[in-house]
């Protein structure tokens, strides 16, 4: 997904947070709060695990695609840009992953 789509998509989100929530599927979503949404990704996870599973490639784009969407709905709720968890992850580029979660462990 490009950063133009991401930025797009945010944009969007973010004019669905001061939109009816009788009119849109998103901004009822922004509505409900953290707790709905986080539900909503859990279910999103899930699905998209079990296409994992059943190797339905197509399905496994069609659920990620969900659960990417929810995810950016999370950030919004949070007034998060996609650009920031972009610039988490090229600060991890290059980084073990047993280093990173071992230094984020430190932390807490």
């Amino acid at each position: 997904m490009s950063e133009q789509v991401l930025a797009q998509l945010a944009d969007v989100l973010a004019q669905r947070k001061l939109a009816d929530p009788g009119d849109s599927y998103t901004a009822s979503l922004l509505a409900g709060g953290a707790e709905r949404i986080g539900k909503k990704i859990g279910e999103e996870a899930t699905e998209t695990a079990m296409a994992g599973v059943l190797g339905d490639k197509s399905a496994i784009v069609a659920e990620t695609a969900d659960l990417w969407f929810h995810t950016l709905v999370l950030l919004a709720h949070h007034d998060l840009a996609p650009q920031q968890v972009l610039d988490e992850l090229a600060r991890r580029f290059g980084v073990s992953g047993l280093d990173e979660k071992a230094s984020r462990e430190a932390e807490d």
